[in-house]
């Protein structure tokens, strides 16, 4: 039965996603509507409680080599990247994602975990998606999202502004306001975790949920709180203890109150990039561990205190977000039985 409520899904959601406007490259198997096609009764369920696919460093699919080294970096890599293939060993290191970020949203990923930063000599206060080095302007991003979410108004997406950097109040007002011009009126204001379901989210027609990591959120009601989205990083390049930090963080979780983030990510240490540096993250680390990670993610379970949103690195290279996905079947099965 579970599986034909799959086959059945995936029939219902399709299989190829429509042509990407930027003419790149799309995932082989859409889950652009995923969230509308959830079973009726999940759409009343709380968000905190589905399981949901989301991206680690989700905007580093592009970072530019020629601009300066991010304010994110030491003094001593800055002096360092003045050695020209120094810039090109940090991207390998820096990018965490294959995908753009519509390509994600076609996907199925819905949290995006974004880290931003003004431009040292930069006049017009422009902010900058970073890891180590620039990527895209934010706005450019922005409008990428809203541009899906038009499309697809039942999908609900969570924007986790959780690092700044470089930014003093102007770039806060300035990056606030660029993203009130770009979602409008499907920002979704802060309020009860628990309330929020896909129901009472169709019903406002809101669609995003901005996490914003600094004071700056008490002044503006669409900005939730940090600490409403926790999300432990386990620090560490063994998978047995990444998975050991998950599941004890997850034991941890509070039943209320919080969305929850499981970082199933690896971090590179300074020795692990000595001995990859040609490599990259992608060749050294991920390649040959995501698999093990993405086994974990097939044993979990969603609700109150079972997993909710789950991040990776180069979502593509396995089947990660359809599996994250089809976990909200277990949901599903449990909910049925209370009923009977």
């Amino acid at each position: 039965m579970l599986a034909f409520r799959k086959v059945r899904r995936k029939l219902r959601m399709g299989t190829i996603c429509s042509p990407n406007p930027s003419g790149t490259k799309t995932p082989e198997v859409c889950n652009a509507d995923w969230m509308a096609s959830l079973p009726p009764r999940l759409h009343h369920v709380p968000l905190s409680y589905l399981a949901i696919p989301g991206s680690h460093d989700s905007f580093s699919y592009w970072v530019d080599e020629k601009s300066p080294v991010g304010p994110d970096q030491t003094p001593a890599i800055k002096r360092l990247a003045r050695i020209s293939f120094v810039k090109k060993v940090m991207k390998k290191w820096s990018v965490t994602q294959n995908l753009t970020f519509r390509e994600q949203l076609d996907a199925g990923i819905r949290y995006f975990d974004l880290r931003v930063s003004s431009k040292p000599g930069d006049a017009d206060q422009e902010i900058y998606f970073i890891h180590g080095l620039f990527g895209i302007r934010v706005w450019d991003g922005l409008m990428e999202i809203d541009s899906f979410l038009t499309q697809h108004p039942q999908e609900i997406v969570f924007l986790d502004f959780n690092h700044f950097y470089a930014m003093d109040e102007a770039h806060h007002k300035r990056l606030i306001l660029r993203i009130q011009e770009a979602f409008g009126s499907k920002l979704c204001s802060a309020c009860s975790v628990e309330s929020m379901t896909l129901q009472t989210l169709w019903e406002k027609k809101c669609q995003v949920l901005i996490f914003y990591h600094c004071p700056f959120y008490k002044q503006y009601p669409f900005l939730w709180p940090g600490k409403k989205i926790p999300a432990p990083w386990a620090n560490t390049t063994s998978v047995r203890k990444l998975i050991l930090f998950l599941e004890t963080t997850l034991s941890e979780r509070s039943p209320r109150g919080s969305f929850h983030v499981s970082q199933a990510i690896l971090t590179p240490r300074v020795k692990t990039i000595a001995r990859g540096l040609v490599g990259g993250l992608k060749n050294t680390l991920v390649h040959r561990n995501l698999p093990a990670i993405l086994d974990w993610v097939k044993t979990q379970k969603p609700g109150a205190m079972g997993v909710n949103i789950i991040t990776s690195d180069f979502v593509d290279l396995v089947d990660f977000a359809t599996t994250v996905i089809e976990l909200n079947d277990l949901l599903q099965e449990d909910r049925a039985l209370a009923k009977c």
